[in-house]
Order: C-alpha cells, then sequence, then structure tokens
C-alpha cells in the first residue's frame, strides 16, 4: 500500500485574490467572512431602531454576533452611529472584586426592573484566560429569568485581551442593547484603576464592596474611589463588618477628587439575601439618572464617551504613533468622533491600511 503524504501551505493575506471592495481594510474583513474555504459576501441590511426594540431576542441576537463578526465593516460603523445618538435606555455598570455578589445583585435588579414594568438587558463580561484565550461565559447561569420574557435579555462576552474589562466588541453591544431596552446592566470583571473603561461606557457606575475588603487607605491606593456614582456595600446581614466596610468607604471618598459636580456619592448596605436596602439602592440608582437629565448633563458625557472611545481604539489598534498620527491625518478627529464614533474610526483605519499596506510584500 503506498501512503501519500500531503502538505498544505497557506498563502499570507497579501497574496489571496483580492475581493471588489472599496479598500485594503475591506479585503481583510469586512464584507467577506471565511467559512472554511468558502467566502460568503455579506448582504444583509441592519434592522432600524423600531425593528430593533420589536424583532425579540433571536434579532438582537444576530445583530450583537453581526458586529463581532463584521466589526470593521463600513456599514456596521454607520449602524453602530446610529443608534449610538439615541437617547435610549439607561446604562448601569456593575464593578467589583469576584465574589462580592455582583450576579446575585444583577438578578435582583432584573426582578425589580421588571415589577416596576420596564425591560432589562444584562452584558455580563468574563475574564479571558492569558494562556488559552478563552472565557467561561457562565454568569448567565447564575441569573433566575424567564427565558420566555422577551423584556429580559442575557447576553455573555468575553474581555479579550483588554485589561479594562471591555472590549470594542463589548462597547458596540452596550450601544445597540441601550437602544432597545430601558435599562441595560454591565457587569465586568476585576476591579481596580483600569477599570476606567467601565466609565466610559455606562451612565451610572455602581461600584460593589462587601466586608472586609480593607481600610481607607487601601481603597486608595486600589484608586477605584474616582470611578464610582454610587457605592453598594454587600452582604449587609453580616453585621457590624458591613457597616464597618461603609464607614471605610464614606472615608476614602472624602479624600477623592469628585469628578461630577453636583452629586454626592451615596454609599448603601445592601443585603440581596434577605432584600435589605435594595429598595434604597434603586432609588439611588433613579436619582443619578435624574441627575443626568438635568441642564444636558447626559448628552455632554455620551458625546466624550464617544470621543474616549475613538482615542482608545485608535490606541488599541495603532498604539502611541497612531495617536499622533491621527491628529496629522484627520481634521479635528475628536469633533468628527462625538456624533459618529464608529465611522470617525473607520475612515482613519482606512487611511492608515492604506499607508501600511503597501509594506507586507517586503515583510
Amino acid at each position: 500500500m503506498c501512503r501519500v503524504l500531503l502538505t498544505v501551505y497557506r498563502l499570507p493575506d497579501w497574496l489571496l485574490p483580492r475581493p471588489p471592495c472599496a479598500s485594503a481594510r475591506q479585503v481583510k474583513c469586512c464584507n467577506w467572512v471565511k467559512r472554511g474555504e468558502r467566502i460568503r459576501p455579506l448582504r444583509d441590511a441592519f434592522p432600524d431602531i423600531a425593528e430593533l426594540k420589536s424583532g425579540g431576542k433571536r434579532v438582537l441576537s444576530r445583530v450583537l454576533t453581526r458586529i463581532e463578526t463584521h466589526a470593521n465593516d463600513t456599514r456596521t460603523a454607520a449602524f453602530l452611529d446610529q443608534v449610538a445618538v439615541e437617547a435610549g435606555g439607561h446604562v448601569l455598570g456593575l464593578t467589583g472584586p469576584p465574589g462580592v455578589g455582583k450576579s446575585t445583585l444583577t438578578d435582583s435588579l432584573i426582578r425589580a426592573f421588571r415589577a416596576a414594568g420596564d425591560s432589562v438587558a444584562v452584558l455580563a463580561v468574563d475574564p479571558s484566560s492569558s494562556i488559552t484565550g478563552g472565557a467561561l461565559l457562565g454568569d448567565r447561569t447564575r441569573l433566575k429569568t424567564d427565558p420566555a420574557d422577551d423584556q429580559v435579555f442575557v447576553r455573555s462576552m468575553a474581555a479579550r485581551d483588554r485589561l479594562g474589562g471591555l472590549s470594542d466588541h463589548a462597547v458596540a453591544a452596550i450601544v445597540v442593547l441601550r437602544a432597545a431596552f430601558d435599562h441595560v446592566i454591565v457587569e465586568t470583571v476585576g476591579i481596580g484603576q483600569s477599570e476606567g473603561d467601565l466609565k466610559q461606557a455606562a451612565d451610572t457606575v455602581l461600584l460593589c464592596i462587601q466586608p472586609g475588603s480593607g481600610d481607607s487607605l487601601q481603597f486608595m491606593k486600589a484608586g477605584i474611589m474616582e470611578l464610582p456614582d454610587i457605592v453598594a456595600v454587600t452582604k449587609a446581614d453580616m453585621g457590624a463588618s458591613a457597616r464597618r466596610a461603609a464607614a471605610d468607604v464614606k472615608g476614602a471618598l472624602t479624600l477623592s477628587p469628585s469628578t461630577a459636580a453636583g452629586w454626592t456619592v451615596p454609599v448603601g448596605l445592601v443585603s440581596s439575601q434577605t432584600g435589605d436596602g435594595l429598595e434604597d439602592l434603586i432609588a439611588d440608582v433613579y436619582k443619578h439618572r435624574a441627575h443626568l437629565s438635568q441642564n444636558g448633563r447626559l448628552g455632554r458625557l455620551r458625546s466624550e464617551q464617544h470621543c474616549a472611545w475613538f482615542r482608545d481604539r485608535v490606541l488599541s489598534e495603532y498604539g502611541q504613533a497612531g495617536l499622533r498620527l491621527c491628529a496629522k491625518l484627520c481634521d479635528a478627529p475628536e469633533v468628527a468622533a462625538r456624533t459618529a464614533p464608529f465611522s470617525s474610526f473607520a475612515r482613519f483605519a482606512e487611511q492608515m491600511d492604506d499607508l501600511l499596506n503597501p509594506m507586507l510584500p517586503r515583510l
């Protein structure tokens, strides 16, 4: 019997046939999706805002999958810019160390918002392994939701290589979800100064602290007191240790510079097991939402967030050199990013790829 060993070599991208796209960046991954040996063109249009709200979980799931698989498509950027300028719902970001009770608190918040007749979406961000690159994506199993309830939507995403807890795909998902739901709860992994990514995506940041987390100095060293709009000390049923943790947090807040004019960060004790303090916490969330709705604060906040997304994406893709080139190649890039952050980055990325791609055959 004769055995034949066949070795298949994959050609580099710059030697592959060029599909009929408008730019070098689109050759890479804009309008084409590889499935095995086949390449499928992207033809379906994105739904409009009304279809997004009325389409149910299946439409939302397809849209969220599409913005991940076609992240660099110019049509994806245009759709995200369209939904980004919608006022939409309120985005509540939950952050805190593992085991603090974020998922349990999220479950309680879902029930409270649904009891009020509001729709709720949850985006649970899990850490990605630095070794395998995978993520567990298991937070949804902790949430006791009714699968038949179209007014509750849960999506898990990986943090990927982002230490701040939110990948570029997660930011895009938040934009889509807030256009379709009254409340969007974003649960992130870990805690620390790198969690500033959540501040750039949420309207209200809720910091969860558990008893025994440390004194005021430890909180200051972690750099976390600059982030929250609300602080909740969980596991309040532990009694004295929970009250001591609340006192330490209040002390740390007095030493931290306030980032929001006219708003004092409330600190509350919450027990998801007994329900104590949950009504006060939800009242604080609504108070902060009302605070943002006054004097155009929410509009200014989201415009600043759009600029931050643009800068962060440029930095992530091209580094500090990319930021310097952006100032030279683009005319007032942050002005355009305030209303169209995704399309602004897509245009800049095309310029950068046109500059870099001629070098590829010589590498």
